[in-house]
């Protein structure tokens, strides 16, 4: 009798994930996700979002249902997504002030400049209220910018190493990650 042969490999269930992720981080996540088990799935295809608009890119990975350790995988994966969250936040803390404060700077601008515009309109003219309020007007235009420089340089001065902090937790999440796949 001739003997049959299996040929091929065994089969492999995988479980499946699509993650929308900020643009700039889509390097990080395609380069840790590994470490929790997961491989980019080569049948998927993965699809920008509007990139300009949302900032977001869709990755999609699989990964083995009959992977050990899957749990603690689990856990470490979600303190990585915590810990990326947490970064994206400082990252977005860094304008948020200056620009309000900038805003608020500009508009103040903008009242003084009204109130200039009115005093020029006023039956009659006063020339001498208009010149006197369109100054502090041009300067809280021209300020605002400046503020905005200050403040953001600031920020990421305090910031900086919050966000190195984080950076170095993530990379020894990956390392216990991979340690628990090998």
């Amino acid at each position: 009798m001739a003997e049959i042969s299996k040929g091929g490999t065994d089969y492999i269930g995988y479980e499946y994930k699509e993650k929308s992720v900020p643009a700039p981080f889509t390097s990080l996540y395609l380069d840790s996700y590994p470490c929790f088990g997961w491989e980019e799935d080569p049948n998927g295809i993965n699809h920008i979002k509007n990139t300009k608009s949302t900032g977001h890119i869709s990755l999609r990975f699989r990964r083995n249902r009959k992977i050990c350790n899957k749990t603690e995988l689990t856990r470490l994966q979600r303190s990585f997504d915590g810990c990326l969250a947490e970064i994206e936040a400082l990252e977005r803390s860094k304008t948020s002030l200056a620009s309000m404060c900038a805003l608020i700077v500009g508009l103040i601008g903008t009242a003084f400049m009204a109130g200039s515009v009115f005093a020029v309109t006023a039956e009659p003219p006063m020339w001498i209220l208009m010149v006197i309020l369109a100054v502090p007007g041009f300067g809280g235009w021209i300020a605002a910018y400046f503020v905005y420089q200050i403040l953001v340089r600031r920020r990421t001065v305090k910031v900086a190493p919050l966000i190195e902090q984080k950076y170095d937790e993530l990379y020894e999440i990956c390392e216990k990650g991979n340690h628990l796949l090998i």
